[in-house]
C-alpha cells in the first residue's frame, strides 16, 4: 500500500466514525509516511509532530499566497464572487495575512494580549467561571456546553472588544462565529457558504456601526483603541474582531467540554486548589484530544518531505491531532491521559508567526472554568453519551448533559 493508498483507507473526515475517534487512522497515517496525498480534499497530510512543528514555522508556507502570486500564477481559481463578503472579512484577518501586513496588525494587536492585560482580566474571568458554575450547580446539572462553556469565553472577548451587554446582538455572536468558521472546514458545502456569508455580512455591519459609536465616544476597550490608530483601515478593524471572537471562543468552548467528558470517562481529577497541577492538566487536556484537529497551509515554494517533493501551488493539510499523540515526541504513552505530564509541546496554539495570540487569555479561562467545575461539583457526572457535531477540523460536542 502506498501513501495514497493508506491516507485514502485510513483517513475520512466526513465520517461521524472518523469524528468520534481519528486517532487510529493517525497512527496508520504516521506508521506509513511523512506526507500522504489525498485526493477528495486534494492536500498533502503531515502526520508527524516533528514535521507538523517544523512547517509551522517554514516561510516556503504560508496561509495565503496572494501577497506574492496571483490566482492564474498560483494555479488556483479565484473564490466563487459570490462569496466575497466572506473573503474579504477572512482575507483581512490576522489568520490569513502573510508578510508586512501580517507583521504590521499583529504588533498592533499584541498589545491587548500582554501578560499585564490577562493577568488584569484575571479576576473578572474567575468571577465569570464561579457564576456560571454555581448557576449549573444551583439547577441540579444541565448542558456544559449551553449553560458554562460557550457564555465564559463569548462573554469575555465581548467585554475586551467593548460589545454593550445591552446590545441584542451580543446574543448573535456566537451564532455568527459558527456560520463563519463553517468555511474553515472540508470542501464546505454551498448552504454552508451562504449561511457564512449571510453572518459575514450581519457581523460587519454591527461592527461598522460599534465602530462608529466608538469614533464619537470612544471607551476603555480594544474597538476604541483600534479605530484611533491611522495604520489599521476599518476592515482591517473589522476583520481583527471577528478573528478575536472566533479565534477566542471556539477552541476554548470546545476544550471546556471536550476536556471534562475527558476527565469524567476516566475518572480522573487534578486539584482545583493546586494551580501548578491544574495548569499542567490543561495542557495535557489540550495535547490529549486538540479541539483544532488540523490547520491548513499553501506551498509558496517547492519543500521536500521524507523523500517526497511536494511543489509550489499544493496545499498542507498538517494533523494537530495526529502530532500531539506522536509517539516519537511524547513517548510510549502519547496515546494516554497523564494528568501530570511534564514535558508537554503540544501545538495545540500552533507555532511561527501564526501562533495564537490569544494563548495566554485561553488558558486562564481553561483554569478558571476548570477549577471550577472541579470545585463547585465534586460529583458531576454524565447523563448521556454526547454527540460529535459533524465538523472534524473544529472539533466538538453538540452538547454535554451533567447532572452534579
Amino acid at each position: 500500500m502506498d501513501a495514497a493508498d493508506a491516507a485514502d483507507a485510513a483517513f475520512d473526515p466526513w465520517s461521524p466514525e472518523f469524528v468520534a475517534d481519528p486517532y487510529p487512522a493517525y497512527e496508520r497515517l504516521r506508521a506509513t509516511g511523512r506526507a500522504h496525498w489525498y485526493g477528495p480534499t486534494r492536500q498533502w497530510l503531515v502526520p508527524h509532530h516533528e514535521d507538523v512543528s517544523a512547517l509551522l514555522r517554514d516561510r516556503r508556507l504560508g496561509r495565503t499566497y496572494t501577497h506574492r502570486f496571483t490566482h492564474e500564477e498560483f494555479g488556483r481559481e479565484a473564490p466563487d464572487a459570490a462569496h466575497e463578503p466572506f473573503h474579504t472579512l477572512n482575507d483581512h484577518g490576522l489568520l490569513d495575512l502573510e508578510g508586512a501586513d501580517h507583521t504590521r496588525i499583529r504588533r498592533l494587536v499584541s498589545k491587548a494580549f500582554t501578560p499585564r492585560t490577562v493577568e488584569n482580566l484575571a479576576p473578572t474571568v474567575r468571577r465569570l467561571a464561579a457564576d456560571l458554575v454555581g448557576r449549573l450547580v444551583a439547577e441540579g446539572g444541565g448542558d456544559l456546553l449551553s449553560g458554562v462553556a460557550e457564555p465564559l469565553p463569548v462573554a469575555v472577548i465581548a467585554e475586551m472588544l467593548g460589545v454593550p451587554e445591552d446590545d441584542e446582538e451580543r446574543g448573535r455572536l456566537r451564532p455568527w462565529s459558527a456560520d463563519i468558521c463553517g468555511m474553515f472546514e472540508l470542501n464546505p458545502s454551498e448552504e454552508t457558504a451562504r449561511r457564512a456569508v449571510r453572518a459575514s455580512i450581519e457581523f460587519s455591519d454591527y461592527l461598522r456601526e460599534l465602530i462608529a459609536r466608538r469614533r464619537k465616544d470612544p471607551g476603555d476597550d480594544l474597538i476604541s483603541g483600534l479605530v484611533g490608530v491611522a495604520e489599521l483601515t476599518e476592515q482591517e478593524t473589522i476583520s481583527t474582531c471577528v478573528l478575536l471572537l472566533n479565534a477566542g471562543h471556539e477552541a476554548t468552548v470546545n476544550t471546556t467540554v471536550n476536556g471534562m467528558r475527558t476527565l469524567l470517562t476516566h475518572g480522573v481529577r487534578p486539584d482545583p486548589d493546586d494551580p501548578a497541577a491544574l495548569s499542567t492538566a490543561v495542557e495535557e487536556l489540550l495535547r490529549y484530544d486538540t479541539p483544532l484537529q488540523m490547520f491548513e497551509r499553501w506551498v509558496l515554494d517547492d519543500i521536500e518531505l521524507g523523500g517526497v517533493v511536494i511543489p509550489r501551488g499544493a496545499e498542507v493539510a498538517l494533523l494537530f491531532g495526529s502530532a500531539n499523540r506522536d509517539p516519537a515526541r511524547f513517548g510510549p504513552t502519547a496515546g494516554r491521559l497523564d494528568l501530570g505530564r511534564a514535558d508537554n509541546p503540544h501545538v495545540s496554539f500552533g507555532a511561527g508567526i501564526h501562533y495564537c495570540l490569544g494563548a495566554p487569555l485561553a488558558r486562564l479561562e481553561l483554569q478558571a472554568v476548570f477549577g471550577e467545575l472541579l470545585r463547585q461539583a465534586p460529583g458531576l457526572r454524565l447523563t448521556a453519551e454526547p454527540e460529535w457535531k459533524p465538523g472534524y477540523v473544529i472539533r466538538g460536542f453538540e452538547e454535554l448533559l451533567v447532572e452534579t
